[in-house]
């Protein structure tokens, strides 16, 4: 018989089953909230999905609008009426992108503390100094009222889409703004917020002023004596050298003779029949052609004209091309970015006309109504930095309340904003001006330090002039800003006269209109024309230059004023064929007015040119040859590099083996190659060799213009810059030496010994971020945004031009933000992409859905059309009145 203690005990689990069952349990549970935790993750992400398809009735409309979305997500928006087209195009950057216009109205608003708190106070204080949104209502009150009904058919259309949903609604951000700033709401959409993106751009692509600030202060550190055998002036002549015109080609060799804008004819330097022979020459050889004519002083255009960063941009001829007519190929480099500053759309009037002539397609900017570079039914354009210098450094002499200027004591400009904090208490902030423009310095480091010790950073030839006659002790220094896009201007108004252009005198007077950023403009059109025009409102200066810092007491180096536009630099059918622009100097130096020192040294201009000539002179062009060059990895200083390092002994098997990597290279920085990995780490340990590891470290910022100084000095040994004592060596054989041994060690570190398996794709891939919550040093918040990495090619001043900080980081940071081949042909044989995708809205199936495609050079099919457009669509969304 059976004890019953002991039926009692073998009924009971054991230790191991009730653990068991415990853990289950355990396990169960956090399953179960893991899976909780991911539905409302997944719920929250996808409420501020937009709806694409169906249709939505909107207070605001005129009559309906329809939405055609491919499976990109790229819409194509058609209406009747200009005001409905604008409200739509609204409706839809918001349905995608609003987030990223919310953040970026508040960074050019200098209120991102509002949103993030009192770490982005300081940068508030700065963008409040320059005033963007204060410039920007200025040039909306001055609109003409057509456009301005434009700006605000648009705002009415965010603003729409603002009133369906609010929080998480808009997008995942708003919920993880929420956990910090539980009070944030977005405001309406106004038309100030978008135009003032324009300044954000111009600021982003002001040029010299970074060269200009290392200037300065490079000859502050190195004060009026040597240093490593070395005299200041000669080290900022050697580290900043004249751009290479024996070498590199200029976009405007010769300025063709054009009518005025305004006059009905536009005179050819060649027109597309008469071109064919000149052509048959040109392709023969690898110089570039001059234009046919010289330039004609013509009328100053009426009102304002004026003012880019990196890119290519190039347009050839149909007397070289297939199809007989030109193609367009434009790739603008700027900051990566996710989403992509990009956001292709197409705007399509019912019927086209006076009332409503919009019929264009391309990239705009979510925020800002219109299309900044494509075509429409007649023309096709792109745009480049012109890298003109239109921002200079005053040094202000300041005494209490007041300022000295020409002799005498004269007011400063006053006025007080308020800095409102996220969580925090307000900040009164003090914004001083002078005639030039406002103070930046006590706001940054280095503006500070140029204030600190201006004397060896002024301009060579005022430097004498820092003894101010009745200058009191107790003056101190400032630095003030003087900017053309701190003035008001016509940019916004100039994108919808490039939008509507259908000839190039048309696209000559948007270009008048183009004032700031400073651009190159390539043209093409149907008739088989193509051309280039400098727009902007370019300054004219005194007796200084812009290269250095200027004396403010001494108003004779004040501008003057600005170039004519009929004076600026214009190409139309160049005998050539082709133009070609590419941040390189934009005109010859015997040119009548200075628009800067600082331009790209051209590398990446002759090879697009040189490219173009080869391939033509076989057979005529495509749209996949535009699509290849556009791709070209080639690294311009690796074959001297490569050149040089093979008559140096080093040091270890290991590096030997590297070194012979060089030997069989053709120089292209593809993704793959192990000896463009090997050559760009052997590049970067050289460059901080010969100009960082010094007792007065020398700037390494600009990748093109070391090329150029490093070249120089392979080709001359006794040169005194392969001397450097704080790494004791003392010959080009030595640096060359210790560098690729240094790139050995630092390369095997990184991808092992083996040095077959290298590769530069890997070391130089882009990981995108989000410029607000992908950096909050919170990993599951960043996991939750950023993407990648992705492995790419190309390099810093290539053609395919993802740059990398030197002595920072072989990661790629700045990019081909999007590059687009046009087809005058046939538009719908056209094709397109951009970084990452049409959507902002992360885990969207639309967020990145780009990136591997970028990251290869595939373009996809770029539908114009109604035909081709109808049978692209994915989606349609109808947009109908409300009542």
């Amino acid at each position: 018989m059976t004890d019953p203690q002991d039926s009692d005990v073998s009924a009971r689990p054991s230790l191991g089953v009730r653990i068991g069952r415990i853990s289950f349990l355990v396990v169960a549970a956090i399953v179960v909230v893991a899976v909780a935790a991911a539905f409302f993750v997944t719920w929250t992400i996808q409420r501020s999905f937009p709806q694409t398809s169906g249709s939505i009735e909107l207070s605001g409309l005129s009559s309906e609008a329809t939405v055609q979305r491919d499976e990109l997500g790229i819409p194509t928006i058609t209406a009747d009426t200009t005001d409905d087209l604008f409200f739509a195009q609204g409706f839809v950057h918001a349905q995608d992108r609003f987030f990223e216009m919310d953040f970026r109205r508040h960074v050019t608003a200098g209120r991102v503390a509002e949103m993030f708190g009192e770490s982005q106070a300081s940068t508030d204080a700065f963008l409040r100094t320059l005033g963007w949104r204060t410039v920007a209502e200025a040039e909306v009150e001055a609109m003409d009222e057509v456009t301005r009904s434009y700006y605000e058919a648009y705002a009415d259309g965010v603003n729409a889409y603002l009133a369906s949903r609010s929080g998480a609604q808009l997008s995942l951000e708003y919920a993880v703004l929420g956990m910090q700033n539980a009070d944030y709401a977005p405001e309406p959409w106004q038309p100030a917020d978008s135009v003032a993106w324009l300044k954000a751009m111009a600021w982003d692509l002001r040029t010299n002023i970074g060269d200009e600030t290392e200037r300065s202060l490079l000859a502050a550190d190195l004060g009026v004596e040597t240093t490593d055998s070395v005299g200041t002036n000669e080290i900022l002549e050697k580290l900043y050298p004249e751009y290479p015109f024996d070498e590199n080609p200029v976009i405007v060799p010769k300025v063709s003779t054009v009518a005025a804008v305004g006059t009905d004819a536009t005179a050819a330097s060649f027109t597309p029949a008469e071109q064919d022979a000149a052509i048959e020459q040109a392709i023969t050889t690898v110089e570039w052609e001059e234009a046919s004519s010289v330039v004609e002083a013509a009328s100053l255009l009426v009102g304002d004209v004026g003012e880019g960063i990196g890119s290519n941009s190039w347009v050839v001829s149909g007397a070289l091309t297939e199809s007989g007519l030109p193609l367009l190929a434009n790739d603008p480099h700027l900051g990566a970015s996710l989403p992509s500053v990009w956001y292709q759309v197409q705007l399509k009037c019912s019927t086209v006309g006076e009332e409503c002539p919009f019929d264009v397609a391309g990239f705009s900017f979510s925020g800002l109504p219109g299309v900044i570079i494509g075509h429409n039914q007649q023309i096709a354009w792109g745009f480049t930095n012109l890298g003109a210098d239109v921002t200079d450094l005053y040094i202000e002499r300041i005494e209490g309340d007041q300022y000295w200027r020409d002799g005498a004591l004269v007011p400063l400009e006053e006025r007080m904003e308020t800095i409102k904090v996220a969580g925090g208490d307000d900040i009164d902030l003090t914004i001083r001006s002078t005639v030039h423009g406002p103070i930046i310095s006590g706001l940054t480091k280095d503006f500070t330090a140029i204030a600190d010790a201006p004397e060896p950073g002024l301009e060579a030839d005022s430097a004498a002039a820092v003894a101010v006659p009745g200058a009191e002790d107790e003056a101190e220094y400032a630095v003030s800003l003087r900017w053309t896009a701190l003035d008001p201007g016509t940019a916004g108004t100039a994108i919808f006269a490039l939008s509507t252009a259908q000839n190039f005198d048309e696209f000559r007077y948007a270009a008048s209109l183009f004032d700031v950023p400073a651009q190159n403009l390539v043209y093409a059109d149907t008739e088989g024309n193509i051309g280039y025009q400098t727009p902007g409102r370019l300054p004219v200066r005194g007796a200084g230059d812009g290269w250095l810092p200027q004396p403010g007491w001494d108003s004779s180096y004040d501008w003057t004023g600005y170039i004519p536009f009929e004076e600026l630099p214009v190409s139309y059918n160049p005998a050539s064929g082709y133009i070609v622009t590419a941040n390189n100097a934009a005109v010859t130096d015997d040119y009548d007015y200075l628009l800067t020192r600082d331009w790209d040294y051209g590398y990446r201009a002759e090879r697009i040119a040189s490219l173009i000539e080869r391939r033509s002179a076989i057979e005529p062009l495509t749209a996949e040859d535009m699509r290849e060059i556009q791709m070209d990895n080639e690294m311009w200083v690796g074959t001297p590099l490569a050149t040089a390092m093979a008559d140096i002994e080093v040091t270890g098997a290991g590096t030997a083996e590297a070194v012979a990597l060089l030997e069989a290279w053709d120089a292209q920085n593809s993704a793959s190659s192990p000896a463009a990995a090997y050559a760009n780490v052997l590049w970067s340990n050289l460059a901080q060799n010969i100009f960082v590891k010094r007792e007065v470290p020398l700037p390494v910022a600009d990748q093109s213009r070391l090329f150029t100084v490093v070249a120089a000095m392979l080709d001359d040994p006794a040169d005194p810059l392969w001397t450097n004592p704080q790494i004791d060596i003392d010959s080009m054989e030595q640096m060359l030496a210790l560098s690729a041994e240094q790139a050995y060690d630092e390369l095997s570190a990184l991808q092992g010994t083996t040095v077959s398996r290298w590769n530069w794709g890997d070391l130089h891939a882009i990981t995108l971020t989000s410029e607000t919550f992908g950096s909050s040093g919170i990993a599951p918040i960043e996991a939750l945004f950023n993407r990648g990495p992705y492995p790419v090619g190309g390099g810093a001043s290539v053609v395919n031009a993802t740059g990398w900080s030197l002595g920072v980081s072989y990661a790629t940071t700045s990019v081909p933000s999007m590059r687009m081949v046009i087809d005058l042909s046939d538009f719908d044989a056209s094709t397109w992409n951009h970084l990452t995708g049409a959507s902002g809205h992360a885990f969207h199936a639309n967020y990145t859905d780009q990136t591997k495609d970028w990251a290869a050079g595939i373009q996809t099919p770029w539908a114009y059309s109604s035909e081709a457009v109808k049978a692209a669509t994915a989606d349609t969304l109808i947009l109908t009145p409300g009542s």
